[in-house]
C-alpha cells in the first residue's frame, strides 16, 4: 500500500531536482567506449517464464535474442509488496572474495559455493530475475550466474563496475564506471557495450526517478548528485550538496515524491525532491556511519545502517521512529528483508551473516561464512522486474 506523506511534510527538508538542475551545465555528449567485445554466455536459471524462446538451447543456456519481460509504462515508484514472480526457494547470495556464498535463511546454514572470480564485490540480479550478475570491481568483470544451478558463464570486460543497474523498459543494463567517470550502456542479456555517457564525476549508487526517464546517481567523493537523461543519454544537471557531504546509497520514496540518500560522512540522510518543489535539501541525523538503506514492506519505513545501530525512519512524519544497537557492531552491508519483511539480513565484514528482526532489532538468526564478506542479496525478492543496484525492484 502507498502513503503519501502530509503536504507540510513534503515542503520541509527536499530540493527540487529539476529545479535545481536548471541552471547547470549543457548538455554532455556521448560517444561510444573504447572496449572490445564482450559477449559471453548466459546460463539456464530454471526460473519461471516471462521468457520466450525459440528454440529449446542445447547448452542449457538462455537465448541471448529472447525477449526480456515487459514491465509496465515508465519506471513507478516503489510501493509496496509486489507479487512474486518465480517459485524458487529464497537464498542468499554473500560476495565474499573469490566466492559466492549460497545460504538457505530458514535453515541458517550455507548450502552452497560458488567460485565467481577473484574479487566480488556484489551481487545484482539481471532485469527478468533469471541469472545473477558477479562485479568485480578490483578486475573489472561482470559474471553470469545461475541462481539456481551456480552455473558460471564467461566473465564480460567492464571498466571498474562500481553498480550496474537496468532501465525500467528493460532496454539498457547501466554500468557506472567509478573513477573512469563515466556511464557504460550495455546490452542486458549479454551486456556486451553499446555506447559511453561521460560523467562530471565517479559515481557508485543510483535511482530512477518516478517516470523511469532518469537516473539520480551519488558521487560521495565531489558530494554531489547527477541527473541522467537515459532517452538522451546524456548529463541534464548536477546538484551539489553542503560541503563535508559523502552522498552513497540511496532510494525513491514509495510514493515517487522523495530521493534519500545516505552520507556516512555526515551521519544521516538527504531528502531530495524528485518533482518540481522550492526548498532546500532536507537532512535527518541517524548516526555515523549512515551507509546502507533498504525500504519496509509496508513502505512506512526507511531503514538505514550505521555504524554499530539500524535506524527506522518514518516516512510518513520524516523523523526517527527507532533506533537498535547492532549485536556485532561495525558496520554491516544490508542485504534486503525476508518475503514477510520481518527480517533484515545485514553481511559483517569481519566474516558473519546475520538477520534482525524489523520490529524490535533483535537479533534472530546468524550464520558464519568467514572470509571479508563484502555485499549481501536476497533473492527472489517480491517484484516484478529488477532495476539493479542493492535490491531495487518494481
Amino acid at each position: 500500500m502507498r502513503r503519501r506523506s502530509p503536504a507540510a511534510a513534503l515542503a520541509v527538508g527536499v530540493l527540487v531536482v529539476a529545479t535545481a538542475l536548471a541552471g547547470c551545465e549543457s548538455p554532455v555528449p556521448f560517444h561510444p567506449p573504447g572496449e572490445g567485445p564482450a559477449d559471453g554466455p548466459v546460463v539456464d536459471l530454471g526460473g519461471a517464464a516471462p521468457y520466450v524462446r525459440t528454440r529449446p538451447p542445447a547448452t542449457g543456456a538462455p537465448d541471448p535474442e529472447a525477449p526480456l519481460p515487459s514491465p509496465p509504462p515508465g519506471g513507478g515508484a516503489t510501493g509496496g509488496a509486489l507479487a512474486r514472480p518465480s517459485t524458487s526457494p529464497v537464498r542468499l547470495y554473500v560476495a565474499n572474495g573469490p566466492v559466492i556464498d549460497v545460504i538457505d535463511p530458514v535453515a541458517a546454514r550455507i548450502v552452497q559455493r560458488i567460485g565467481a572470480g577473484p574479487a566480488t564485490a556484489r551481487v545484482v540480479p539481471s532485469f527478468d530475475l533469471r541469472r545473477l550478475w558477479a562485479t568485480d570491481l578490483a578486475h573489472g568483470t561482470l559474471t553470469p550466474v545461475g541462481p539456481r544451478s551456480g552455473a558460471r558463464g564467461r566473465a564480460v570486460a567492464a571498466t571498474e563496475p562500481a553498480g550496474l543497474y537496468f532501465t525500467p523498459d528493460g532496454r539498457d543494463a547501466l554500468v557506472l564506471a567509478g573513477r573512469a567517470r563515466r556511464l557504460d550502456v550495455r546490452d542486458p542479456r549479454t551486456m556486451r557495450p553499446r555506447l559511453s555517457v561521460p560523467l562530471p564525476c565517479a559515481a557508485a549508487h543510483a535511482d530512477f526517478t518516478p517516470d523511469g526517464a532518469s537516473l539520480l546517481a551519488s558521487c560521495a567523493g565531489a558530494g554531489r548528485l547527477l541527473r541522467v537523461d537515459v532517452a538522451r543519454r546524456q548529463v541534464t544537471g548536477t546538484i551539489r550538496l553542503p560541503d563535508g557531504a559523502r552522498p552513497g546509497d540511496l532510494r525513491l520514496s514509495p510514493d515517487g515524491a522523495r530521493f534519500y540518500v545516505a552520507d556516512p560522512a555526515r551521519g544521516g540522510v538527504w531528502v531530495i525532491a524528485a518533482r518540481p518543489t522550492v526548498g532546500p535539501p532536507g537532512f535527518v541525523p541517524t548516526g555515523p556511519g549512515a551507509r546502507g538503506l533498504a525500504l519496509d514492506r509496508d513502505a512506512r519505513r526507511l531503514f538505514v545502517v550505521g555504524d554499530a545501530a539500524l535506524t527506522a525512519l518514518d516516512l510518513a512524519g520524516g523523523g526517527v521512529a527507532a533506533r537498535w544497537p547492532l549485536p556485532r557492531g561495525g558496520s554491516p552491508a544490508p542485504g534486503g528483508l525476508s518475503a514477510d519483511g520481518a527480517e533484515l539480513w545485514l553481511a559483517d565484514a569481519a566474516g558473519m551473516v546475520y538477520a534482525v528482526s524489523t520490529r524490535t532489532g533483535r537479533t534472530l538468526r546468524q550464520v558464519w561464512v568467514g572470509g571479508r564478506p563484502s555485499a549481501l542479496l536476497v533473492h527472489p525478492q517480491p517484484g516484478r522486474y529488477s532495476l539493479g543496484g542493492t535490491g531495487l525492484y518494481r
